[in-house]
């Protein structure tokens, strides 16, 4: 059983080298590093169709997908939007893209970008009012209006983008999830060791090579650590719950400030025929988007409501899925989402779905690494992870199942199910 009238694939796509907050990528905004990376993908194919995100807004533009095909220099023939779903950005524009597919459209390009580096300040609402006001009224009094801002009149990310609604950033809520489901210091710093060794072991044998290009800033990431260890991250201090003393999320079992931008493509068969030979594909089977309360299940929680209701579709438990590509927003959100699947009663009584799924297979989780080690620019991610698990379930036997996973802000979760041919 499959969610569509026709057979829908996922290819694998390019993206750039993921950069460290502040470092190589920080000149850039998410429309000039977005370019070279889709002139790189439509030297491949034409799509019939561009969608592409970010998440940190800007009042430079309202539609980026339209500027960033329009400053590639590419054909301004292909129509071209936007999407965004939080961190599942430019994974939900696959799936849009996935219902856009028929007709005449048969290839489409999606992906995301995002430049932590430059989060945007803005005026608060009664500043704004008042000096647009003004420079209708009296534009000099307007210009020594401007002049005598303060702190107090503009929204700054000082909390690192806070969920509105709350107030509080991620890993404040992640903290707290994790105290709720026991999920220690330890097992998240062995959990951020693997991420990258693993991402780092990705480098070494050239599996990132054809899913990264180079550019002049930076020729590939620079977040994954040859040089960590369990002492090292041990050694870190908590960066979210601070005074309690109990705090357990740190910088290096948290995704870090990453600058990058990622595609893939989305198509039919026939939109797979004008791909280059070869290219690394998977059937996109089926999808599933979760929301929760996040008063009652937490803000990163959903994937474990989204991914047992997709499995139960299709009648599959944990260990039929040789592939799970797993997004690492804190090495506690994995633990705890994953934790909840295995909890006996959870998938019936909290997510609805009454069907024994099995204990988890760990070891097949995040084969080259997830975002802790390798990054997390907020809408590049998805696109990330379905090229990074596409190449990697290449590699299996034909038949094999392959689930990627998102967390978002907001209490969702965004979940694929991928099958290799």
């Amino acid at each position: 059983m499959t969610r569509f009238a026709q057979p829908t694939y996922i290819a694998a796509g390019l993206r750039t080298p993921f950069g460290r907050g502040g470092g190589a990528l920080a000149d850039h905004d998410a429309i000039t590093l977005s370019v070279p990376l889709v002139q790189a993908m439509a030297a491949k194919a034409r799509p019939d169709l561009f969608i592409w995100g970010t998440v940190i807004p800007s009042l430079g533009w309202s539609n980026i997908g339209r500027e960033i095909w329009l400053d590639a220099k590419l054909d301004p023939t292909v129509p071209a939007f936007s999407a965004v779903l939080a961190c599942s950005t430019s994974m939900v524009a696959a799936f849009a893209a996935a219902g856009w597919l028929g007709g005449d459209t048969d290839l489409v390009m999606v992906g995301g970008a995002e430049v932590m580096s430059n989060p945007p300040i803005g005026l608060k609402l009664d500043v704004s009012k008042r000096i647009v006001k003004l420079f209708r009224e009296n534009p000099a009094g307007a210009l020594a209006a401007l002049q005598a801002l303060g702190p107090d009149d503009l929204t700054l990310p000082v909390k690192g983008w806070a969920n509105r609604i709350t107030g509080r950033t991620m890993g404040d809520h992640m903290e707290e999830t994790a105290k709720i489901w026991s999920i220690g210091r330890a097992a998240q710093d062995d959990w951020a060791l693997k991420s990258h060794q693993r991402a780092v072991a990705g480098w070494e044998s050239g599996f990132f090579d054809d899913l990264v290009i180079a550019l002049p800033e930076i020729t590939r990431d620079a977040n994954p650590r040859a040089d960590t260890s369990a002492e090292k991250l041990a050694s870190l201090p908590a960066v979210f719950d601070r005074t309690s003393g109990q705090g357990s999320l740190t910088a290096g079992n948290s995704s870090p400030i990453t600058d990058g931008a990622a595609a893939c493509w989305v198509a039919t068969e026939a939109g797979l025929a004008r791909l280059p030979a070869g290219t690394f594909h998977a059937e996109l089977v089926d999808h599933e988007i979760a929301a929760v309360d996040h008063d009652i299940d937490g803000l990163l929680m959903a994937p474990s409501f989204a991914i047992p209701r997709l499995l139960a579709r299709h009648g599959l438990r944990y260990d039929d899925i040789a592939l799970w590509e797993i997004h690492e927003a804190f090495a506690a959100q994995v633990l705890a989402n994953v934790a909840a699947l295995e909890k006996p009663g959870w998938t019936r009584d909290r997510a609805g779905v009454d069907f024994d799924f099995g204990p988890f297979p760990w070891d097949r989780v995040n084969p080259n690494g997830g975002s802790v080690a390798i990054g997390h620019p907020f809408a590049a991610t998805g696109a990330r992870d379905m090229s990074q698990a596409v190449k990697e379930l290449w590699t299996m036997p034909a038949g094999s199942w392959a689930v990627v996973s998102v967390c978002a802000d907001g209490g969702h979760g965004t979940v694929a199910l991928l099958r290799r041919l």
